[in-house]
């Protein structure tokens, strides 16, 4: 272990300014992939939130908020340009913070950029409209930021989040604060350090670094705060949304999913089998939006499970560093989650139709857990049912469309649903049916591309990031008018 001495300290982000927690207290952040310690962070409360939304408000009347659209739309562009001249340093830290795959982490740098490029271009593309009413009236429609953004990111992909959350909301105009996971977070304050080196003009980005039941709390429930942007657990966004309403700030929630993959007999299974593995183990299986129930038609039920199961046997987890198909988990808490979800299926007589295996040289002090295919799960098994949040996929067997649906809409999520199948009227029908905030045919995004509105139904949330959409979120829109006879 490392001496906390020697370790990198990172403050909280403030008006430009890096400065110590108040209390002066700090954090540990740890390496998943060998228990090591990584860095000290700013243990934040309401004291530093206090001082990040003063920061934030005070930005909105000044340089920032004086801005045209296209001028920030400028500064989101060079934002954009700086991320990319630092990618080793940001898959580096993401990797090391989060235990991500480095191959996927410098992808994840990547769609930073990306997202603020997207956000940079579509600044000064927010139009309102002019509305038809009586004669001798002319009524407009304007779309203007709502103020000081709160954002709450989770760890699993901290560049992602912040890209598609953050973005939206500076380029309609909006100060933000953003209090990143305190599992992983390194990511997100060299973000700080880039925008800061960009010339985005002194508060208009915060960044409170702390515990979720401190620092996160205070920033959900904040009088300064006029919209919450939430990615999470469906218990932590239930809270966030109660603290919020107290002063009846907006929220957007994104809290995970148990999103299926239909497999139909006529489907081509050369080209949806990297899709139906791949989206059940990236990132570790920790993604709001992984694939993590494989519904597959009784016809070529057992062909795909083989075909799956010989994937399965051939990957490899190991450090991140090392760049393995399958990295840790962020935490030993979240190991111990995810090893008990497959303790319960060996418990409860499910049949694991395979597993992956360890690296070579792996440390032994990781946080690492063994990707899993159980198969012939019933429906209200607790692993058909619950976010694992883990390299665990479950897949089962249906014989008619109408229990393809039933199946793939027997839980509380809808965030995301992937189709297989080539008849176009089933395609149709199927996309219809199916209650998800996104669909798939003969693809699987995990989301999809930056310019695809993301978000889900039921227990997995409202509202949408990602796309253009995302804007009129960030944004009030008013309606003005003008009598002249």
């Amino acid at each position: 272990m490392s001496n906390n001495n020697s370790l990198p300290r990172y403050g909280n982000f403030i008006n430009n300014n890096w400065q110590d927690a108040v209390s002066g207290e700090v954090l540990t952040l740890k390496n998943p992939s060998d228990g090591s310690d990584l860095a000290l962070i700013a243990r934040g409360t309401q004291s530093d939130i206090d001082l990040a939304v003063a920061s934030a408000r005070k930005a909105l009347s000044g340089e920032w908020g004086k801005m045209t659209a296209t001028e920030r739309g400028r500064v989101l562009h060079r934002m954009s340009e700086a991320v990319l001249k630092k990618i080793d340093l940001l898959a580096e830290l993401e990797a090391k913070d989060v235990g991500k795959p480095i191959t996927q982490a410098r992808a994840d740098v990547v769609a930073l950029a990306r997202y603020l490029e997207f956000y940079g271009a579509s600044a000064d593309k927010v139009h309102g409209d002019t509305l038809p009413y009586q004669n001798g009236f002319t009524v407009l429609s304007v779309y203007e930021p709502l103020g000081v953004t709160g954002h709450i990111i989770p760890w699993n992909y901290p560049m992602q989040i912040i890209g598609r959350s953050l973005g939206a909301a500076l380029a309609m105009g909006n100060a933000a604060v953003v209090k990143p996971a305190e599992e992983a977070c390194l990511t997100i304050l060299e973000f700080g350090r880039i925008a800061q080196e960009a010339g985005l003009p002194a508060g208009a980005l915060n960044i409170v670094t702390g515990l979720g039941l401190e620092a996160g709390a205070a920033l959900s429930g904040h009088a300064g705060i006029n919209h919450i942007s939430f990615t999470g657990s469906l218990r932590t966004g239930e809270a966030v949304q109660a603290a919020a309403a107290k002063h009846a700030v907006p929220v957007t929630l994104e809290l995970g999913g148990k999103s299926p993959q239909i497999v139909f007999a006529d489907a081509d299974l050369e080209r949806a089998l990297p899709f139906l593995v791949n989206a059940g183990i990236q990132n570790a299986g920790q993604t709001c939006s992984a694939s993590s129930r494989i519904l597959v038609q009784r016809a070529v039920y057992e062909t795909v499970v083989a075909q799956m199961a010989e994937r399965y046997r051939a990957l490899k987890v190991g450090s991140a560093l090392s760049d393995p198909s399958v990295g840790p988990v962020v935490s030993d808490r979240q190991k111990a989650i995810v090893d008990g979800f497959i303790e319960l299926a060996q418990k409860d007589g499910l049949t694991i139709a395979a597993q992956g295996q360890m690296a070579d040289g792996t440390p032994e002090n990781g946080a690492y857990v063994l990707p899993t295919l159980v198969r012939d799960v019933p429906a209200d098994h607790p692993l058909a049912q619950q976010e694992i949040f883990g390299p665990v996929q479950v897949i089962m067997p249906f014989d008619t469309e109408e229990e393809a649906i039933a199946l793939a809409n027997g839980t509380d999520f809808g965030l995301v649903c992937g189709i297989w199948t080539n008849d176009g009227a089933r395609q149709l029908r199927m996309a219809h049916a199916v209650q998800s905030g996104q669909v798939f045919i003969n693809n699987y995004g995990a989301g999809g591309g930056v310019e695809l509105p993301f978000g889900g139904v039921k227990r997995s949330g409202h509202g949408r990031e990602k796309g253009f959409e995302a804007l009129y979120g960030f944004a009030s829109l008013k309606t003005i008018s003008l009598y002249h006879g």
